[in-house]
């Protein structure tokens, strides 16, 4: 390569500096908030007792690194031109508010170790663990911080508040499952919290996890140019997850239990920020956990990495019923992120503020809807009332008035807007190349693109040049100012995961797609799965055109749990009836349930199980290994914002 053009390719593949029209755009961010008010920041520091000297958690076994806050230090500067500012503020306030704290005399949570708080509730013998985080490193650490400083207890209880994993997934670093399927340590959880927490984690979770990688950061320097929060949390933990279910469901609002003297009074909030989910008030302490329904920003109706679109209206209801059913009571409320609120006056403040936040949304789409408008348009309409908009707890530093307005639409009227044009258009990558042939050709759109970027006009630069790139994948000047242009949305974006979406498609524009693994469900996660829930994973799991003209068969016996089913593929689906066999199958198959999860999740091999008698087989096996290779295995790392191939 040349001087030339190997100075050319850097300067393309390089990350840029703010623009001026960044520069503006920012610095304009900071006379429209009250910057000077510093209480959010003295109740992140209040009851602190104890943190690492380094926030480095690591994995035993190989020594690799789960979560790390160490290279977060620059945020102790003033917010750079690469950052919105306000953004910048919620990115301090999460990392360097880390460790043990107090929320009253006996309520601790531990913040910052992972994306969510880990919340110990003292009992007469031992803690109650509210949410044990993402990964068991991180709630193993946690643990063991507060054993250190507040004196050594057994874990006599834990509860999920709702069924999204950084509340879950860590569990097997706070008790050992089979405490739990003994029932010698309750697991309290709201009703259907398997099914949503399965669905969510493993149904459809690779395409999330890959979406995550945007929304979260996952691959982007630690910088001012590059990752500085997560939003929700400073960060999340990349550790082992497991899964261990609850061994007790609360179904009701007011059922109450008693956990090693601690009394709970529940109420149900099923549909809000999770479709399973529950907030509960502690009599004792007269303290108010809102689980995540409330935090310190304006939450996610629709979460960009993926999920069902949340009831922005039974939201804010839920957040009412609260306060009717508590907020005379109450001195305290605290959550599964961000810090608490201490006062009756302030607590109330807050929760008013949170309800009218998503209850605003929610009409204001509606109203617009009503007058026939878009959601694209509705999203440029609505703006929030200055007493909302003025306080840095209804800040979008999570979700944002733009695409949570659209979140609402789409939960009452679909995506489609009515306008036929819309109904039933092609897909990106036959409509880029008709784009580029109406537009007279990649170069000359680019050329034009350049003089809009010039002027600022980011957002149409965003639009017109993906067409290039799905056109034209390896056109390293269309991907470059792509790139670019990214990067300055990213720099102005008062959210968390809005910046990262755009740092990251800016990242795999100029460096491509990371190399990564087939999906592996972990053996932790894989043994708590239900079986019901798992033959719905394996549905998913299925190729239907390699499975389609297939009849196939199987008696199976799990021996360890003493049932049998009988599995079909027929019509190119799989079905499984439970106590059922066919005299007619093409085998019969005796295993346990665990081996065979991890054969179906590709941990184990058949053959392997059969070498060492642990899988005996009557029958066809050439079936079953035609059975086996229906299923697909999932990449973990697809393209995004270039064409994927075709399957």
């Amino acid at each position: 390569m040349s001087k030339d053009k190997l100075k050319e390719s850097t300067t393309m593949i390089a990350s840029k500096d703010a623009t001026e029209r960044t520069k503006r755009t920012n610095a304009a961010m900071r006379s429209q908030l009250p910057f000077e008010d510093q209480q959010s920041f003295r109740n992140a520091a209040r009851g602190f007792i104890a943190t690492l000297d380094d926030v480095i958690i690591t994995r035993p076994k190989d020594g690799k690194i789960t979560y790390d806050l160490t290279d977060m230090k620059f945020l102790s500067e003033d917010a750079p031109d690469t950052a919105n500012p306000s953004l910048w503020r919620q990115a301090q306030l999460n990392a360097f508010h880390h460790g043990l704290f107090e929320v009253v005399d006996g309520i601790y949570q531990v913040r910052s170790f992972d994306i969510s708080n880990m919340t110990l509730v003292r009992g007469d013998t031992g803690w109650l663990i509210i949410d044990p985080l993402t990964s068991a490193e991180s709630s193993k650490a946690a643990l063991d911080l507060a054993n250190r400083h507040l004196g050594s207890r057994p874990v006599v209880g834990v509860i999920y508040t709702h069924s999204h994993a950084d509340h879950f997934a860590g569990v097997l670093g706070v008790i050992d499952s089979n405490d739990a399927m003994s029932g010698k340590v309750p697991i309290i959880a709201p009703e259907h919290f398997v099914k949503e927490s399965l669905s969510e984690t493993v149904m459809a979770g690779n395409v999330m996890h890959r979406r995550a990688t945007y929304m979260y950061g996952i691959l982007l320097p630690h910088s001012p140019r590059g990752f500085i929060t997560a939003s929700l949390g400073a960060n999340v933990s990349i550790g082992t997850t497991g899964f261990i279910p609850p061994n007790d469901t609360v179904i009701e609002t007011g059922e109450t239990r008693t956990i090693d003297g601690i009394e709970i009074v529940f109420q149900m909030t099923p549909d809000t920020e999770a479709v399973s989910e529950f907030v509960f008030y502690l009599p004792q302490f007269k303290a108010l956990c809102m689980s995540e329904i409330t935090s310190h920003h304006l939450h996610n109706v629709y979460t960009p990495r993926g999920a069902q679109i949340r009831d922005a209206l039974a939201w804010a209801d839920q957040i009412n019923t609260s306060i009717e059913l508590f907020g005379d009571k109450l001195e305290v409320q605290f959550a599964t992120h961000h810090w608490p609120t201490w006062g009756r006056e302030a607590v109330t403040d807050y929760l008013e503020k949170q309800r009218d936040l998503y209850k605003y949304i929610h009409n204001e789409t509606l109203r617009l809807a009503n007058h026939g408008y878009t959601k694209e348009e509705i999203a440029e309409e609505i703006t929030l009332p200055e007493s909302l908009a003025c306080d840095f707890s209804c800040r979008g530093y999570y979700g944002t008035v733009s695409h949570n307005s659209k979140a609402v639409y789409v939960k009452y009227l679909g995506y489609f807007d009515g306008n036929p044009a819309h109904l039933n258009p092609l897909p990106p990558v036959e409509s880029a190349r008709r784009y580029m042939e109406y537009m007279g050709g990649a170069e000359a759109v680019i050329h034009k693109a350049r003089c809009s970027f010039d002027e600022g006009d980011y957002r149409w630069v965003a639009e017109v040049l993906n067409h290039v790139v799905f056109a034209e994948p390896d056109h390293m000047q269309a991907r470059a100012l792509l790139a670019d242009t990214y990067e300055q949305l990213g720099y102005q974006a008062e959210s968390g995961p809005w910046r990262n979406f755009y740092l990251s498609g800016a990242l795999e524009l100029r460096h491509d797609v990371p190399i990564g693994s087939t999906v592996l469900v972990s053996k932790g996660t894989a043994r708590g799965i239900p079986m019901e829930n798992f033959f719905q994973i394996m549905g998913v799991c299925l190729n239907g055109p390699k499975a389609a003209g297939k009849a196939l068969s199987f008696n199976i016996t799990f021996i360890d749990i003493k049932e049998t089913y009988l599995m079909t593929v027929k019509n190119a689906v799989l079905n499984v009836f439970s106590g059922r066999q066919d005299p007619k199958a093409n085998a019969k198959v005796n295993l346990t349930s665990q081996d065979f999860k991890f054969v179906m999740l590709g941990i184990t091999k058949a053959v392997d199980l059969i070498a060492a008698g642990n899988l005996t087989l009557e029958g066809d096996a050439a079936a079953l290994i035609d059975f086996v290779g229906l299923f697909d295995q999932f990449k973990r790392r697809f393209p995004i914002v270039t064409p994927r191939p075709r399957l």
